[in-house]
């Protein structure tokens, strides 16, 4: 870590439903399959799909245009309760066993 640098707890992990709340891809719904935790985004299946032009290579071997996903930041995400299917945000409270753990605001209960 860099001197400045802050050490962040994101609400939000790898395998969560998300929907997006803001921007091009507004209202889209996906799983979030990566997260880049230095730069506060996450890749999300199914949205933010972009246009990559590529040269000919061992791996394309025709070269050409592929589609590609692309990041979204993190705050322009919000989770979808596993057990009512709406936008929540995400609040982190200890359970029975001390341990932190993250639960669903709408609902209440555990993720």
């Amino acid at each position: 870590m860099k001197k400045n640098e802050k050490k962040v707890k994101l609400k939000l992990k790898k395998g969560d439903k998300v929907m997006v709340i803001s921007g091009n891809h507004k209202d889209k719904v996906g799983k979030i399959s990566s997260i880049i935790v230095s730069k506060g985004r996450a890749v999300v299946s199914g949205t933010a799909t972009v246009k990559k032009h590529v040269k000919p290579s061992e791996k394309f071997i025709s070269g050409g245009i592929i589609e590609k996903e692309s990041s979204i930041n993190i705050s322009n995400l919000i989770l979808i309760d596993p057990s009512s299917d709406k936008p929540t945000r995400v609040g982190r409270k200890k359970d029975e066993n001390e341990k932190l753990q993250r639960y669903a605001k709408v609902s209440g209960k555990f993720i």
